[in-house]
């Protein structure tokens, strides 16, 4: 299950197994949004565009503001996470249109908001 938690300065997008105790299932998520969080922190969104398109709203403003977003990864008992965050308003109305997004193309495996929100 994606969840993308829009905040004040960015936001939250976690990804949490359905099921807590398939473990490689789990692992798998650790080493997915790892990988994102490192590739976004050397400005590489490559993935995003290539799954999603060029033209997915939000990603050419935060491809181009890259160095002024923090991506900070972090796990979860049944997940991974990672926190993006900007002192740039523009970045974060970039993020938010990412995530609107991300939760349009992931739809029955996407929610917004606290919905089964974890906390570190």
């Amino acid at each position: 299950m994606h969840v993308f938690d829009k905040t004040a300065n960015g936001g939250l997008q976690q990804v949490v197994a359905k099921n807590a105790g398939d473990v490689e299932q789990i692992r798998l998520i650790r080493e997915h949004l790892s990988h994102i969080a490192a590739r976004f922190t050397q400005g590489d969104f490559s993935g995003p565009a290539r799954i999603h398109g060029n033209a997915m709203p939000g990603l050419a403003a935060m491809s181009a503001g890259a160095g002024q977003i923090r991506f900070v990864y972090g796990e979860l008992p049944n997940g991974a996470q990672i926190d993006y965050s900007t002192d740039q308003p523009e970045l974060v109305g970039a993020i938010h249109a990412y995530f609107d997004a991300q939760l349009s193309d992931h739809a029955r495996h996407a929610v917004s908001g606290h919905h089964g929100r974890h906390h570190r």
